[in-house]
């Protein structure tokens, strides 16, 4: 029986969460600071033959990575992961709050699979006369999510007689959120594919969803949301999409693919406050919001135009969030 070499090397790096609370005024809202950054490193060389298959799955914030490998004969294989997840959040009490989540994962590979059937006994009993036979054809599976972006790359090999593949896989997602006025995001994802294989099938797809999935999408309530939870699962990229390859080739090949997709999005919107004139006076208000007050400001502060507002501005049953703390 061969003798299988097993090298083994797994550093992982794990920055837990801090954060930090202060109450400059006490009975006040609190100034809050709240941070998270959590890093993992997975290093890994394997050699030798026999039967193997290996499970790889990877999230951090908007963004996902799995790899999946099986086959019978022998491999020479490193495996190099490295993923970061920063979360940033600061809400002072007199200054715009700021929100700020960047997420990364990315992957070196170098693969070398010869396909052959394996014999392995087991034991003093039955299976020690009667050995186990694998016979498996080598298969490998890998795709990258950049949610943030609506971007899919996918990467199969099926049942491949001999594969040699080098393989660099590199996604990024940001999102900042000043509240009042900027909202702002980029998604970028890379995949990069040198490979021999030899008698088998070979599948790539890329999708890239539509110019207005971040902005008009259901699950987002405005541009940048953060993508979190249910609403990862409730996104849909693949209606309607902008970008999408579908390729498939039989037989034995040298493939070379350098993939990249690159979203940025920002949007600047101040909105206006609900009584501008307390800072700038009548004169400054905006025409819209003058409507349904009259001439002057008089009527805002004595209430006597909340009649009017309501039948002008909102309808005659319709009341405003402002309004129904006067009523």
């Amino acid at each position: 029986m061969k003798r299988a070499i097993l090298l083994l090397a797994v550093m992982v790096i794990i920055t837990g969460v801090s954060s930090a609370y202060i109450d400059p005024t006490p009975g006040k809202y609190p100034y809050e600071v709240a941070e998270k950054n959590v890093t993992f490193n997975f290093e890994q060389d394997v050699q030798g033959s026999g039967y193997f298959m290996t499970y790889r799955y990877a999230k951090a914030g908007a963004l996902a990575f799995k790899d999946y490998v099986h086959g019978s004969g022998s491999i020479d294989n490193e495996f190099v992961m490295f993923t970061q997840e920063l979360d940033k959040n600061t809400h002072p009490i007199d200054a715009d709050w700021v929100d700020e989540n960047v997420s990364c994962i990315s992957v070196k590979e170098d693969n070398v699979m010869v396909y052959s059937p394996y014999q392995f006994a087991i034991g003093k009993g039955y299976y020690a006369v009667n050995p186990l036979v694998f016979d498996s054809l080598l298969k490998e599976k890998t795709w990258i999510k950049n949610y943030r972006a609506g971007t899919s790359m996918h990467h199969e090999i099926e049942y491949a007689h001999g594969i040699d593949k080098e393989l660099e896989v590199l996604a990024k997602e940001k999102y900042f959120h000043q509240y009042d006025p900027v909202y702002e995001g980029v998604g970028y994802t890379q995949m990069k594919i040198n490979e021999h294989v030899d008698n088998g099938k070979v599948h790539l797809g890329v999708l890239q969803a539509s110019s207005d999935y971040t902005a008009n999408s259901s699950v987002l309530a405005y541009p940048g949301t953060a993508l979190t939870g249910s609403a990862l699962s409730g996104i849909r990229a693949y209606k309607n999409p902008a970008i999408e390859i579908d390729e498939d080739y039989f037989g034995t090949y040298d493939i070379t693919k350098n993939m990249t997709l690159n979203v940025p999005y920002k949007l600047t919107q101040k909105s206006e406050d609900w009584l501008p004139c307390c800072s700038g006076g009548w004169a400054d208000i905006p025409p819209g919001l003058k409507k349904g007050f009259g001439s002057s400001a008089a009527g805002i502060f004595d209430c006597s135009c909340l009649k009017t507002a309501r039948a002008g501005m909102y309808g005659p049953t319709d009341v405003n969030p402002p309004f129904k703390a006067w009523a």
